[in-house]
């Protein structure tokens, strides 16, 4: 057997657009972003097929899911469901760490 894997901290951060970057792994049926987002980033309101749940490992976000506003910390966890409007905004000057998991996987982030 072939285990895939990696060490997190070895990949490089991927630039997303003004204010988030991204590293991601995938497997066959999830794949795991992380996403640094800045205070000043600029949000994008969008939707995808995938399954999302999110993770906040540091900072703090307003996530916007529909037309619903949950305030998460370090800890704070949502689901986003398949074709749902959503995006998240920073709350405060400290950058947030975003750990997303999507099913099914998704090949163009890793």
């Amino acid at each position: 057997m072939n285990i895939h894997s990696i060490d997190w901290e070895a990949i490089e951060w991927t630039p997303v657009r003004h204010g988030v970057d991204r590293k991601a792994f995938s497997g066959a049926g999830a794949t795991v972003a992380l996403h640094r987002l800045q205070p000043d980033h600029e949000p994008k309101p969008h939707n995808h097929v995938h399954e999302q749940i999110v993770y906040i490992l540091a900072g703090t976000v307003d996530f916007h899911i529909g037309e619903e506003v949950v305030r998460l910390g370090p800890g704070g966890l949502a689901v986003v469901p398949s074709m749902v409007m959503h995006h998240a905004v920073v709350v405060g000057n400290e950058p947030a760490l975003n750990l997303d998991v999507f099913t099914p996987s998704r090949p163009e982030y890793a």
